[in-house]
């Protein structure tokens, strides 16, 4: 390959024709102009004279040098000229391309592609072959291992199908591919010349230790005689001094042969961490790898439904590995958080969900003697508001003036309920799902009340009593089914005296903690969409020590995880995976790789194909459902050493390689045409007939917009003015129109916007039109030429985008509706039916939501004959374009509301019925027939 300034020869020995450019001039330039016949009798008068010179008339020399340019523009067209190429690793054997693909490489795909790319176009000019080892594994678990060394096309498009995994590459498993790979293929040390596309982190360093969770301390020298006292938490892991898995996969790719590095020296690596829960805020944390200069990460707060809450600046300094931001709500809106994301940046690096852990529920606490209830060590709450304090914002006061307010737990410590309104109050409130806990104590067991989930024995169990024990009890291993189920037990608890619960029957079912003798200690019982929880001892330490030890507090915690309509912790039951963040993090149904994760290992588990980030539990409303997070299970990103003298370059600012050839030609005809008009202007052959056509020809590549629009597929969008809806539109119908071409033998092309009445619709099977309040009447061309699309059989899909249809449409979208379809042949609509050919033309589908679900979809009742039976309308406000839309990087803009990734797929596959529909008719309808054609045939 010959390289001049910006320019390479892929085929350089063409130009070697250049030289011949010398005898081409020479000999265009003794050709005559065609000679005319001329009758002239008086010729005879000049018979005999001799000719002093014979010299025939030569071309124009402008006509020769155009004639030269010509045949210099094909030699130089044939040598393969490329504008700006990318230069690939020096040497001339197979080019091995290593990428790291783990969650870092997610911010910088694009540039990173680009320089693998480039490589490869300088390999395929080269004639070299091609192999691509990325370092993470694979979404079927396999170990990562370098692909077959193929022609650079080949490896070209398998280069375009990688995609970044939302979990950490493994480089040592990489590296110890690379000795059976280079035997297979017959290459000896050297041999191969390598390109690493890296992030160059140090992967596989132990995960720190993380700070102990806050819990109740106990005040000085509380501490029972005789009582263990918690051992400190182990101080954090320091990070190995040995070689770590970059260096390991360094020095095998530097044996295989010349290596080049590849990685961003500008943008910091960056991961969210998880936050910190206090009571008045939430306190999010990043982990970064140094920058040269100071800069600032913004995180965002979201809901469920995408929508944006609240958003921490944190100013991050030069150098600093890292920052922490306040994140200031109000209770109520902080508990609707359930995902972090890091602005600007894509991967699972930037994304942190957010379950129960995170939350802070209300509790209310009322005691039996309001006096002392606070009383330092002896007091009803001191124990409950200490236990309760770092993870739920407590609330003081009355029944009446606690339920008035959004509660999800209601704790009364020793307070039996006065009967009447107050019990009446109580039960409402439990009955439409809220929890209420209860602590035992000397006035509940003289005066119980309706509100417990057992009947009470008369009296108390304690030493020295009728129901006496000889020495205090211990507890008992939490039974299966427990919500305290997997919580160890500490030998140090012991429970001196507690209330009995009478042997009815489903005592059993209802017992989730019991002592070492079979007593029931905890008790429970559900009560409409609540429950009612008793613990059988005092919530002070009267009767147990039971609140002096953090099983009090993880109890507790269990509690109120319940009270906010999740399931309690199941100890090791297996959580299924519900939805899972891909390499860029976005949420989407599991791969089939991904397997259940243990409840009581979630919180710490390390993220891979088996367990990748996002969302595990059972589905269904009220099951649990806990947060997988990156960040959990991985060390913050830490640079490695990079290698002495390898060179390294830069990712991102590489510039597209433009092949000149095409262009070159094209200049060539267009000169040989100017040649030809020329050239017969000489002969005297110039007609206006034939300059005619020949401008016609030159004209028609102007025309091409429209052919292409003929030749290919395509849907179409009306273009309503608004820039914004518009965009939209067109998103939605290019993530759609990749959807279909993904999943079913359509090849829709490029979707393009058209305006009713200018742009002819008679190319575009559908048409979507979003409707806008504001939308006028149509015009009569435009009208006009609406009733003739739909008369060639086409289809448009009205959307007014206002989370409902029919009757339950908005009053402006309807009167927009009704403004817009004055004037055309509208056939009289219906809701689609449970067996419209909408619901099966493809997928079979119970419903059609868009970004909203829940509404009404109408469309042509099936017994109007025209078209046969196939709607030229369908109408909806399901806003279907913002849940097809995907932008320029991929990614899904818009949140579906409020179903998730789920909906978002019936939202595709919804698009794909419509678009068999419209391309198809009613063909999968003709399957209603066969049972009767069966039944004639066997007649």
């Amino acid at each position: 390959m010959l390289t001049l300034g910006p320019v390479a020869f892929a085929a350089p020995w063409v130009l070697g024709a250049l030289l011949t450019l010398p005898v081409l001039y020479w000999l265009l330039r003794v050709t005559p102009p065609a000679p005319k016949r001329q009758d002239f009798p008086v010729l005879r008068l000049l018979r005999g004279l001799v000719a002093a010179e014979t010299t025939p008339a030569r071309t124009p020399w402008w006509l020769l040098l155009l004639r030269v340019i010509v045949a210099a523009l094909v030699i130089i067209a044939l040598a393969r000229p490329v504008w700006g190429p990318g230069a690939a690793p020096g040497g001339d054997g197979p080019l091995l391309v290593v990428v790291d693909d783990g969650w870092a490489a997610a911010p910088e795909w694009p540039e990173r592609m680009a320089v693998a790319q480039a490589a490869i176009d300088a390999a395929a000019r080269s004639g070299r072959r091609v192999a691509i080892l990325t370092t993470a594994p694979t979404e079927a678990a396999e170990a990562p291992r370098p692909g077959a060394l193929l022609p650079a096309e080949e490896a070209r498009s398998r280069l375009a199908a990688l995609r970044p995994k939302p979990w950490a590459p493994d480089p040592a498993a990489a590296a110890a591919s690379l000795p059976a790979w280079r035997a297979a293929n017959a290459l000896g040390d050297g041999a191969v010349t390598v390109l690493w596309v890296t992030d160059a982190l140090r992967h596989g360093l132990p995960v720190p230790v993380a700070a102990p969770e806050p819990t109740a301390p106990l005040p000085p020298n509380a501490q029972p005689a005789g009582r263990a006292t918690p051992a400190p938490a182990p101080p954090p892991a320091a990070a190995p001094t040995g070689p770590d898995g970059f260096t390991t996969l360094a020095t095998a790719l530097s044996a295989a042969g010349p290596l080049t590095l590849a990685r961003s020296e500008e943008r910091p690596t960056r991961l969210l961490l998880p936050p910190r829960a206090e009571p008045e805020r939430l306190i999010v944390r990043l982990a970064q790898t140094p920058a040269a200069s100071a800069g600032e990460a913004v995180i965002l707060a979201r809901t469920a439904e995408g929508r944006t809450l609240a958003r921490a600046a944190m100013p991050l300094p030069a150098g600093s590995m890292g920052g922490e931001a306040a994140l200031d709500l109000p209770l109520e809106l902080r508990n609707r958080v359930v995902r972090l994301d890091l602005e600007g940046t894509v991967g699972a690096g930037g994304v942190m969900l957010l379950d129960e852990r995170f939350r802070r529920r209300p509790v209310g606490l009322i005691a039996g003697d309001e006096q002392g209830a606070d009383a330092a060590l002896l007091g009803d709450v001191f124990w409950l508001d200490r236990a309760l304090q770092p993870y739920a914002e407590l609330r003081r006061g009355s029944v009446e003036s606690l339920l008035s307010r959004p509660l999800a737990l209601l704790i009364l410590a020793d307070r039996p309920l006065a009967e009447g309104r107050e019990q009446q109050t109580v039960a409402t409130w439990v009955e439409r799902g809220g929890t209420l806990l209860r602590f035992a104590g000397p006035r509940l067991a003289e005066t119980p009340d309706p509100l417990l989930p057992v009947p009470l024995r008369a009296g108390e169990r304690a030493l020295g009593s009728a129901l006496s024990w000889e020495q205090p009890q211990r507890l008992a291993p939490f039974p299966e089914g427990s919500p305290f189920a997997g919580l160890p037990v500490p030998g140090e608890v012991l429970v001196d005296r507690q209330v009995l619960a009478e042997p009815v029957a489903r005592l059993a079912e209802r017992t989730w903690a019991r002592l070492a003798d079979g007593t029931p200690l905890v008790t429970a019982e559900t009560r409409g969409r609540g429950r009612i929880v008793l613990v059988h001892v005092t919530a002070n330490a009267a009767w147990s020590n039971l609140p002096l030890s953090g099983l009090y507090v993880d109890m507790l915690r269990r509690v109120i995880g319940l009270s906010a309509g999740v399931a309690g912790a199941e100890g090791n039951a297996a959580l299924p995976p519900l939805e899972t963040l891909d390499g860029f993090g976005r949420l989407g149904l599991p791969p089939p790789s991904a397997g259940p994760v243990p409840s009581n290992l979630i919180a710490t588990a390390v993220s891979g194909p088996r367990s990748p980030p996002g969302w595990y539990g059972a589905a269904g409303e009220g099951a649990e459902r806990r947060a997988l997070n990156l960040s959990a299970g991985i060390a913050p990103p830490v640079m490695a050493t990079l290698p002495s003298g390898v060179p390294v370059r830069a990712v991102g600012g590489v510039p597209a390689e433009a092949d000149l050839g095409p262009w070159l030609l094209a200049a060539a005809l267009l000169l040989l045409a100017l040649d030809l008009i020329v050239s017969m202007g000489l002969r005297g052959y110039l007609v206006f007939g034939r300059v005619a056509a020949m401008l016609l020809l030159l004209a028609t590549p102007a025309m091409a917009q429209e052919g292409a629009n003929a030749l290919a597929t395509r849907l179409a969008y009306v273009v309503t003015g608004d820039a914004q809806v518009d965009e939209v539109s067109r998103q939605g119908l290019v993530g759609l129109s990749d959807f279909v071409n993904r999943r079913t033998a359509a090849a829709l092309a490029e979707p393009v916007g058209v305006t009713p009445g200018q742009d002819d619709l008679a190319f575009f099977p559908l048409i979507y039109w979003p409707v806008l309040p504001e939308a006028a009447a149509l015009d009569a061309g435009a009208a006009a030429a609406i009733n003739a699309y739909f008369r060639l059989g086409g289809i448009v899909l009205f959307d007014t985008r206002d989370e409902g249809s029919g009757e339950g449409m908005a009053p402006g979208a309807r009167a927009a509706v009704r403004r817009i379809t004055r004037d055309l042949a509208v056939p009289p609509l219906a809701p689609v039916a449970d067996d419209h050919v909408l619901r099966r033309a493809f997928y079979l589908l119970p419903e059609m939501p868009g970004r909203y679900t829940g509404g009404q979809v109408w469309a042509a009742r099936e017994q109007d004959r025209a078209n046969d039976s196939v709607s030229p309308v369908i109408l909806g406000g399901h806003d279907w374009a913002a849940a097809w839309a995907m932008d320029a990087r991929g990614q899904n803009p818009y949140a579906t509301i409020p179903g998730g990734a789920r909906q978002r797929t019936l939202a595709y596959r919804f698009g794909t019925n419509l678009v068999m529909y419209a391309l198809t008719g009613n063909y999968k309808g003709d399957q209603v027939h066969v049972p009767a054609i069966l039944e004639r045939l066997g007649n």
